[in-house]
């Protein structure tokens, strides 16, 4: 029986070893000041990049009000950025990998998230 090799994919191994992997394998206290901090709420985000970095947008899809005036008009949403998060190629792959680990994990736990509105709702419409 072959033995098993663990994978090399940085996605299958835990924060810890990849916080090692990056600092040359010496051990970092890592202090947390979360004195200025804020929090906010996001429903959607977009992204762009240029050769040295990655832009993160985050706000709110709205529905405006003003744009439905007829029953023939089409619905207008309105993307409200909050914030916009800079972030080099580096720091934005840490980000993906951090991310789906925490998507995988909670979808283990709760089931599998499903993105096509269509085929959460429960009334078929």
């Amino acid at each position: 029986m072959a033995d098993e090799k663990e994978s090399d994919s940085p996605a299958d191994k835990p924060v810890e070893e990849q916080a090692r992997e990056q600092t040359g394998r010496r051990q970092v206290r890592l202090r947390i000041d979360e004195r200025n901090m804020r929090s906010g709420y996001a429903n959607a985000f977009r992204t762009n990049g240029t050769a040295e970095e990655v832009m993160l947008d985050f706000g709110l899809n709205v529905v405006n009000p003003t744009a439905q005036q007829k029953p023939q008009d089409q619905p207008e949403i309105i993307f409200q950025i909050n914030e916009r998060v800079i972030l080099n190629y580096y720091t934005a792959k840490r980000l993906a990998i951090t991310l789906s680990q925490l998507i995988r994990r909670h979808e283990e736990q709760f089931g599998e998230l499903e993105l096509d509105v269509a085929k959460r709702r429960k009334d078929g419409l």
